[in-house]
C-alpha cells in the first residue's frame, strides 16, 4: 500500500495528468496547471486550471479490522483508507475560455477514471506500489457548500468549479516494518531440579 505521500502524490499525479492531456493549440494560449493552497487564490492564475484539496476523509466502508497476518507471520496495523474531495477550477480572462477549459477538463478525468500507480508515482517514484490504482469521479457538493469554500479561501470572489474525489487512497502504517526481533528457531528447556 501506499506511504504517507500518497495524499500529495495524488494530488501532483492529477495535475500532470491534465498537463500532458493538455493541447496549446486548441485554446490558442498556454495554460497553467497547478495545487493550489488558500493563499493561492489571492493571487489567481491567468489561464489554466487549479486543484485545491480542501477536504481529507477517512472511507469506513473500506477500513480493514487491525490485527491481519502478514505472509510472514508478523500481525499488521489496519490501512488507513482515504478519500480526497477537491475542486479543480478553471481560469480564464473571459467566459468563453473558462468554459472551454471546464469542458475539456472534466472530460480529460471522465476519460481517466483510474489513475494506475505509473502516473501515480511520477512525481514522487516509489509512493504506491505497482498494483494500486486511485479512482477519480464526480463528487457531489450543495452549491451552499462550495460558495462557503469560496468565501473562505477569497470573500466574494468564485470561479467556476468542479468538485470530485479520488477515492481507493490506502496509506500503510509507519509502525510496518521487518521484525525487530529475530524468529525463532529452535527451542532451548531449561528446567532446574528444585527438589
Amino acid at each position: 500500500m501506499a506511504s504517507y505521500q500518497a495524499v500529495s502524490a495524488t494530488c501532483d499525479a492529477i495535475i500532470y495528468l491534465l498537463r500532458t492531456s493538455y493541447d496549446p493549440a486548441e485554446f490558442g494560449r498556454e495554460l497553467q496547471f497547478r495545487v493550489f493552497l488558500t493563499p493561492d487564490f489571492g493571487q489567481p492564475m491567468e489561464a489554466g486550471v487549479s486543484l485545491f484539496l480542501y477536504r481529507v476523509y477517512p472511507n469506513g466502508t473500506h477500513r480493514h479490522p487491525a490485527g491481519r497476518v502478514a505472509p510472514n507471520g508478523d500481525r499488521q496495523p489496519p490501512l488507513l483508507p482515504l478519500d480526497l474531495h477537491f475542486i479543480l477550477t478553471a481560469w480564464g480572462a473571459d467566459a468563453s475560455l473558462q468554459h472551454r477549459i471546464v469542458g475539456w477538463m472534466m472530460r480529460v478525468i471522465e476519460d481517466n477514471p483510474i489513475l494506475p500507480s505509473g502516473l501515480l508515482n511520477t512525481v514522487a517514484p516509489g509512493t504506491f506500489q505497482s498494483a494500486e490504482t486511485v479512482e477519480l469521479s464526480l463528487a457531489d457538493l450543495r452549491t451552499e457548500d462550495m460558495l462557503r469554500i469560496w468565501d473562505t479561501v477569497v470573500q466574494n470572489v468564485y470561479q467556476l468549479s468542479i468538485p470530485y474525489v479520488a477515492r481507493n487512497v490506502w496509506i500503510e502504517s509507519l509502525r510496518n516494518r521487518p521484525n525487530r526481533y529475530p524468529l525463532v528457531t529452535e527451542r532451548t528447556l531449561d528446567i532446574t531440579d528444585d527438589i
